[in-house]
């Protein structure tokens, strides 16, 4: 069961408590995505210990809150932008999913357009992320490795031990060579399971100019988190 307590002012911001046998120490993590607040503590640390550490916060929590990227509903007449190319969501008497005219003409219920631009987005995303994933894997003599689309929060693409690469599917609304970039990084870890130069020297080989493509994820990245999906 999920433990809740609230940072008192106005308005009170409710903080999740996350208890964790291999903390040391407090950490306070606020989401891009929904502004939820997640107190990580000791197992041994009590409430009344997290509430002061929480009230001398306060202030720290509330400017972070107020900086983070407005929530943007997907509905119609909204703007979502597709491989960086702002498009206008409009309702449309087909079934699916039409880029027509500098709008997306999304068929179906209206309560539905939501969870139809997720699904056309995912399918745009896992063409878009195998081509990639396959074109930098064959120039390190790789073959083409499987790759899974997630909505991660905390990081853009990751590999595992025994070479399964994940990207996550909001890099298809970024410059294409966002999601190139980050499908690069991925697959130079297929050579080295680490950030040695080594590695950074591989992503240069596939990607000259991933200083860009990091940069504008620097800068942007929470952006493509702000787009709300839930309808």
């Amino acid at each position: 069961m999920t433990a809740w307590i609230e940072v008192p002012g106005a308005p009170g911001i409710p903080v999740r408590l996350r208890r964790h046998r291999q903390a040391r120490r407090l950490t306070l993590r606020v989401s891009r995505v929904d502004g939820t607040v997640t107190l990580t503590l000791p197992t041994s640390c009590g409430t009344a210990e997290a509430r002061r550490f929480l009230a001398d916060r306060a202030g720290w929590l509330r400017r972070v809150r107020a900086e983070l990227p407005a929530r943007a509903p997907v509905v119609p007449g909204a703007v979502l932008p597709l491989r960086d190319v702002p498009l206008r969501i409009a309702a449309d008497a087909g079934r699916g999913v039409r880029v027509t005219g500098g709008r997306l003409a999304v068929g179906g219920p209206a309560d539905r357009v939501a969870a139809r631009l997720r699904a056309f987005l995912i399918h745009e995303a896992r063409a878009d992320a195998a081509r990639a994933t396959a074109r930098h894997a064959a120039r390190l003599g790789r073959p083409a490795p499987p790759v899974r689309l997630a909505d991660t929060r905390s990081r853009w693409g990751s590999c595992t031990a025994d070479g399964r690469l994940m990207l996550s599917w909001r890099l298809v609304m970024a410059p294409p060579l966002v999601l190139d970039y980050v499908a690069a990084h991925e697959a130079a870890h297929l050579v080295h399971m680490d950030h040695s130069p080594a590695f950074w020297a591989t992503v240069g080989a596939l990607f000259p100019d991933h200083a860009a493509a990091r940069q504008w994820l620097k800068a942007r990245g929470a952006d493509l988190l702000r787009y709300d999906f839930r309808g």
